[in-house]
């Protein structure tokens, strides 16, 4: 059974298109990460699917429901992790939870949503003395206390340092557990690569592409060879095979290659010359991030419009 059905969903700001006849549907307990770059139309889709917003044309349904019209009822069994929320700083996280779990016909028990966030060690404390990701980790709570359906989460770890954005990565998966359909959208790609069982690409308000992580991975062409030259070593008399290929900001080589034994030989043989081990050197399918990135035609500039 689908959580989520759209269809031709569209949304126009006057004579801007966020949104462009977009279609998918989501079975229930898959987790799948809604991306794009700027102004693709992730946050306004999500918006429409939350309720918020309502559609210029086409239709949504969430649990069976239009959610512009969804009632209480239907609001208790969703939950939403904004891109931003607003706590009282003088409540202890327990306090904060009970308070929101008492909107709700059937909450969790606040230990066990304690626990699927790890903040079982800071129920005590209070809200204004919690670091970024300890914060970020109370929106999760609040957005499952509720025993949702469906959740949403908008960019849930953005801002966060890498093990802060980790142990947010862990309650989510914690979450997968319990059967609850998650969708998510980041900028982050490994973040995607880690949590998705599947992957909506959206560009420019439509649906470029709705496959897999490894799917996708192998819609980017030929397997890389990466290397970074050691500090100090100029790369100047590279092989013309692999001077194009070196990345002069970050010195590395990514080598695309249908047979990596010819740009390898002349890899290795570059490497005798100096006298170098070659450790480090990897040989793989294109990175998710180097598939987003051709799938998409490059880095695109924030655009002005919603998104």
């Amino acid at each position: 059974m689908s959580a989520i059905v759209v269809e031709a969903l569209t949304k126009r700001f006057a004579d801007f298109a966020a949104v462009d006849g977009v279609s998918f549907e989501v079975p229930e307990g898959q987790l799948v990460a809604l991306l794009g770059p700027n102004g693709a139309g992730k946050t306004t889709t999500l918006e429409m699917l939350e309720g918020f917003l309502s559609p210029t044309s086409g239709t949504a349904r969430v649990l069976g429901v239009d959610p512009h019209r969804g009632d209480r009822r239907w609001r208790a069994r969703i939950g939403l992790v904004l891109q931003s929320t607003s706590l009282d700083t003088d409540l202890t996280v327990r306090d904060t939870l009970a308070i929101f779990a008492g909107l709700y016909p059937d909450p969790r028990r606040i230990g066990e949503a304690l626990d699927l966030v790890d903040l079982a060690d800071d129920a005590g404390t209070k809200i204004g003395l919690l670091s970024g990701g300890q914060r970020r980790r109370v929106d999760v709570a609040i957005g499952i206390i509720g025993r949702p359906e469906v959740l949403f989460l908008d960019e849930p770890t953005t801002g966060l340092d890498p093990e802060a954005r980790r142990r947010a990565w862990s309650a989510v998966e914690n979450l997968t557990t319990t059967g609850t359909t998650v969708i998510l959208t980041t900028h982050y790609i490994d973040e995607a690569d880690h949590l998705a069982d599947r992957l909506i690409l959206l560009v420019g308000g439509r649906v470029l592409a709705d496959t897999t992580p490894a799917g996708l991975r192998s819609q980017a062409g030929p397997s890389t060879i990466r290397y970074r030259p050691p500090d100090g070593l100029p790369g100047d008399d590279l092989p013309p095979s692999l001077a194009k290929y070196l990345n002069p900001d970050t010195h590395t080589l990514n080598v695309p290659a249908e047979n990596p034994a010819g740009p390898l030989r002349d890899l290795l043989l570059w490497a005798d010359g100096h006298h170098l081990d070659l450790t480090g050197v990897e040989i793989g399918q294109p990175s998710l991030e180097d598939a987003y990135l051709a799938a998409i035609g490059g880095p695109a500039e924030p655009k002005a419009n919603p998104s």
